[in-house]
């Protein structure tokens, strides 16, 4: 028997996540096969490793040292000291998190209270949403019209001392990655009672020689948290992992507590350590993907889409028209990708970079889509 819906409780809600705008999160993989009639699928939509993980990861979780029916370690203590080994990082400033998305919740939590300013561009949702909850104003710096971040905006809201700027570099959705000089000027913005979060979840993406946030703020002087995942790069999207490095021990130390015990489970922090220990894999799969992303950029480019600059594993382009309808027209032909729906982008689309075969399909869609 169907339960009928019932009405609008009359229990009062925080305004704060009443009023919270919804999370895109793309669409999975049994409603896509439900809308096209398809079962080969290609999955453009959520930016994951489409060379899956080292076979190192998989060893290690079938391994008799896994115990999944024991409690994980809270403090993340082993997947700390791999990672403040790899990064040259005192462990306890690094805060793990279930998937990187828990740290810039507990980030939120920590620093922020009703009220307060943050800046931030279009991005994440979650550099926009989290902020919401805990009764922040949001400031969106807006993109330039070539795609890419406008410093002097930035420059000028930094400057005017908001709780925290959240600033993705390389930039999800968008794609492109502040230069040395660009990062440089943003640091340079920072006022004492600003803390600068730089989000980094695509940076094992990113060409040689492109900035890496943890020696760029290392000596800054200024508060800031440096973001990372390994649910890129390192194909472990399914076991949410990533941590933030924070300038100074007291900041860590609240971020960790605003955060839930026994938040990376046993799985995650497994395959976390197995991954770091196989970096050869994570560098020849990245190199892989930097290839296929010039290629298919420049055939997208090809066809007449405005295509961003990336140092991602994605692209975005301007569809020049609305980018729903284009989305749904690939979609008819088993092709997931993400039209982004943010005012003021709804031409905008995005799509991952995946397996040769993958990306071929796709630039032959778009093709017999733009031709009609």
């Amino acid at each position: 028997m169907e339960q009928s819906v019932k009405p609008a409780s009359s229990l009062p809600l925080n305004p704060h996540i009443a009023a919270l705008p919804p999370y895109n999160a793309g669409m999975n993989i049994a409603m896509a096969r439900a809308l096209s009639g398809r079962h080969d699928i290609a999955r453009l939509a959520s930016n994951e490793n489409p060379e899956g993980c080292s076979p190192a990861v998989m060893a290690a979780l079938a391994s008799s040292s896994f115990e999944p029916w024991r409690y994980a370690d809270p403090a993340c203590a082993a997947l700390r000291s791999a990672l403040g080994e790899k990064l040259a990082v005192d462990p306890v400033l690094i805060v793990a998190g279930n998937g990187s998305e828990e740290m810039i919740a507990a980030i939120a939590r920590a620093v922020l209270v009703p009220g307060a300013s943050v800046v931030t561009v279009p991005s994440f949702g979650l550099h926009e949403i989290e902020p919401l909850a805990a009764g922040a104003d949001v400031i969106k710096i807006a993109m330039t019209p070539e795609m890419g971040f406008d410093l002097a905006a930035l420059e000028i809201a930094i400057t005017a001392g908001p709780r925290i700027v959240f600033i993705s570099s390389p930039w999800n959705p968008v794609g492109p990655g502040l230069d040395h000089p660009s990062l440089q000027r943003l640091i340079a913005a920072v006022r004492p009672g600003t803390l600068l979060v730089l989000d980094e979840a695509y940076f094992e993406f990113a060409d040689p020689g492109a900035p890496d946030g943890i020696e760029a703020l290392r000596d800054s002087g200024i508060d800031h948290v440096v973001l990372r995942t390994f649910s890129k790069a390192y194909g472990l999207a399914g076991l949410r992992v990533g941590y933030a490095v924070c300038s100074g021990l007291e900041l860590a130390r609240v971020i960790a507590a605003a955060k839930t015990p026994f938040n990376v489970n046993a799985a995650a922090q497994t395959a976390a350590i197995a991954a770091l220990a196989d970096e050869s894999w994570r560098k020849a799969s990245a190199g892989r993907i930097r290839t296929e992303r010039v290629r298919t950029a420049a055939a997208l480019a090809g066809l007449g889409f405005g295509v961003a600059q990336s140092q991602t594993n994605f692209l975005f382009f301007d569809c020049k028209s609305d980018s729903s309808s284009l989305a749904a027209g690939l979609l008819k032909q088993g092709i997931i990708v993400k039209a982004w729906r943010e005012a003021g982008y709804e031409q905008y689309l995005r799509a991952t970079i995946g397996l040769p075969a993958d990306n071929d399909r796709l630039i032959t869609a778009l093709q017999g889509l733009a031709a009609r």
